[in-house]
């Protein structure tokens, strides 16, 4: 992830809201992103989240809020050309037409944007080169698998320079290790100043590569903060107490009389937020109790957790997060 802001930030809009008939879509969404930051919209199947993405690109017109959206300084009500200008979609669907090679479809993208024929041959070969297609340039994109149509789909996004980027649920479908090259593109991409505004299924890609993640659930934002300040939002984390001999188990038991019991597989829960203060706490409490465990683990809520307790899907078991041995 990256720390590079601006005192502007790319993306701003209040009061974003949008029907279709009687069903409420999105029902006053503010979103701020900051210049060269990736930002991530989470939400439910049928959220609002591709919704939100297509208002903020110009595909489709808010019911409200729309003279309330700025994009790259440019407001989208009075300048929506300037806007367009600024920025590149990747849609859940590829817009890559697989009659054509890979090659002739960063040409037409790069016609599409008036770009003259050396300029665009320029840019083809090295946007072919930079996302590893240039072995496939010749061959019609039908051929492409998953992995290397989602790469020409960004690359062609790329073809025009834009400085922000909305990317709605881009590797979905992908196998993992397609998926963690798109992370890698995606980071290049920041590194450089692009910002990102993503939309995911998948948690773990909103862990790994946002700044910021917002989550979106019956048409309002229900919470947003960086990761670790979501994951604080949620009860739940704990250490525990495993140990081998019954005895040492019941004597550490009634010890520490707060802790949650399991004698089952003899272990022991006492609630904690994860901070390094409030483990060495819990540490220097079991030294003066006596008590010596066989393995303490730390568990901390994670993305899983504060996704479906603000969704109100039923919770998972929380993951182990950090071993102490």
């Amino acid at each position: 992830m990256t720390t590079t802001t601006s005192h502007s930030p790319a993306i701003a809009a209040k009061g974003l809201r949008k029907s279709y008939g009687d069903k409420v879509v999105l029902d006053g969404v503010d979103l701020t992103v900051p210049t060269g930051t990736v930002f991530s919209l989470l939400g439910p199947n049928g959220a609002g989240k591709t919704t939100a993405v297509k208002i903020l690109s110009t595909l489709i017109t808010a019911d409200a809020g729309t003279g309330d959206i700025h994009i790259g300084g440019h407001n989208l009500a009075t300048h929506p050309q300037a806007v367009r200008a600024a920025i590149g979609v990747t849609g859940q669907f590829s817009a890559v037409d697989g009659l054509i090679t890979g090659e002739e479809n960063m040409l037409l993208m790069a016609d599409l944007h008036h770009l003259t024929r050396s300029e665009g041959r320029r840019t083809a070969t090295e946007l072919l080169e930079r996302f590893d297609l240039t072995e496939a340039a010749k061959k019609p994109a039908s051929t492409y698998s998953g992995g290397m149509k989602r790469r020409l789909d960004l690359a062609m996004t790329l073809v025009g320079n834009p400085r922000i980027i909305f990317l709605d649920e881009p590797t979905t479908g992908l196998d993992p290790r397609s998926r963690h090259n798109m992370w890698g593109i995606i980071r290049e991409l920041v590194s450089d100043g692009v910002t990102v505004f993503l939309t995911t299924q998948y948690l773990d890609e909103a862990d790994e590569l946002a700044d910021r993640i917002a989550v979106l659930n019956n048409g309002r934002i229900a919470a947003q903060g960086t990761a670790e300040e979501l994951k604080r939002l949620i009860p739940g984390g704990h250490v525990r107490l495993r140990f081998t001999d019954p005895a040492a188990y019941q004597s550490a038991a009634l010890a520490l009389r707060e802790a949650t019991r399991d004698d089952e597989s003899l272990s022991l829960s006492i609630p904690s937020d994860g901070t390094q203060r409030e483990l060495r706490s819990i540490l220097d409490w079991l030294d003066s109790a006596g008590v010596e465990a066989d393995e303490l683990t730390v568990h901390t809520p994670d993305l899983d957790d504060v996704f479906f307790a603000l969704t109100g899907t039923a919770t998972v078991p929380n993951q182990t997060k950090e071993t102490v041995r």
